[in-house]
């Protein structure tokens, strides 16, 4: 595993502080000029490109229970085996409920692409967390597909 270290981390975050910083009186520090936009747009891709690499692939764990966890666990072993898995981010949530079991769904983005409900038998997790990888890959194809294919000037991209 890489380790990045924290200058290297933060210097695109600043970059993009000091050009906004710049903007906004349209001068550069120390010698009067204008800003060139190159420098504005430069910082933009790097901070783009910072973000898109930490932040893709993260699998958030918001489960309660022993039941949750394993579900957690066995669900992100067969996510990683995905093409595409490391560009996606998923939150698992659960309800743990008395009479059926522990309530388990994934959210991607704003939007629910699995719901079910776990049997309290923790032997059943395994096939059903396979299960949910396959379900939960196919609903986010057809979510990207839909927002390539469907283009409105009315709507934003996470309100389709």
């Amino acid at each position: 595993m890489r380790h990045l270290q924290w200058p290297a981390l933060l210097a695109p975050i600043f970059a993009l502080l000091m050009a906004g910083a710049q903007a906004q009186d349209g001068k550069t520090p120390g010698n009067g000029g204008a800003l060139p936009q190159t420098q504005l747009d430069k910082a933009d891709r790097s901070t783009e490109k910072f973000f898109d690499q930490l932040l893709g692939g993260i699998v958030t764990n918001r489960s309660i229970t022993v039941l949750g966890n394993d579900f957690y666990q066995e669900f992100s072993s067969y996510w990683r085996d995905k093409d595409l898995s490391s560009r996606i981010s998923l939150a698992i949530y659960e309800r743990p409920t008395a009479r059926f079991g522990s309530e388990i769904w994934i959210d991607f983005g704003q939007r629910r692409v699995f719901h079910a409900f776990l049997p309290p038998a923790r032997a059943a997790t395994r096939s059903i967390s396979k299960q949910a990888v396959e379900i939960v890959y196919r609903e986010i194809a057809d979510i990207e597909a839909e927002r390539l294919l469907f283009n409105s000037p009315d709507l934003g991209r996470e309100e389709m």
